[in-house]
């Protein structure tokens, strides 16, 4: 473990302290949920995405989460597809698709299309897809919700702390701050 300058130090205490001393209130005035991890979270509206794309139907044909989200070094996050492995498939799946022709057109230009990303944790949690999905061996669907089943994607799973801490109490994970929060 390396030293932190004494400032450093003294200011990773002080947000320590007032963490805690949040944690505390909000628990005490009943507004951190102790046994539901969703805690009555409100599903959000479906996100437009600049191709029409079903998740339903690809997995309704097996392919698999990870065939098109790959976890890449560190793991930190899933990725998205290539253009070009999407073409794999729809050089002869339905290539006459207007969407699937934007796709090739991305494709042969190599320029990335721009998916929108449902789900995004703030900049100052450290969380890993591949501690939780393949050291743990989570299931996509416990943070996702059912995406196989979703023409379009919303937000349908909450990823609040709250959620987080209610399922590491469940599987024996630490809750400590410093497990999810840099405090660098």
């Amino acid at each position: 473990m390396r030293s932190r300058p004494a400032s450093r130090r003294a200011a990773a205490a002080a947000h320590a302290a007032l963490g805690a001393w949040l944690l505390v209130g909000e628990m005490a005035v009943g507004q951190l949920p102790r046994t539901s991890d969703d805690g009555g979270f409100p599903p959000g509206e479906p996100v437009a995405q600049p191709v029409v794309f079903s998740h339903k139907t690809h997995t309704a044909r097996g392919v698999k989460c990870a065939v098109c989200h790959a976890l890449r070094d560190p793991g930190k996050a899933a990725g998205f597809p290539t253009e070009a492995l999407c073409m794999s498939c729809h050089e002869t799946v339905k290539p006459e698709s207007a969407a699937i022709r934007r796709v090739a057109e991305h494709a042969r230009s190599g320029q990335a299309i721009a998916w929108t990303r449902v789900y995004k944790l703030p900049d100052y949690v450290w969380f890993s897809h591949r501690v939780h999905h393949e050291q743990s061996s989570i299931a996509c669907d416990t943070c996702h919700g059912a995406v196989a089943a979703r023409d379009v994607l919303a937000r349908e799973k909450s990823i609040s702390m709250q959620s987080c801490m209610a399922c590491h109490a469940r599987s024996g994970a630490s809750n400590a701050c410093g497990f999810c929060h840099n405090p660098n």
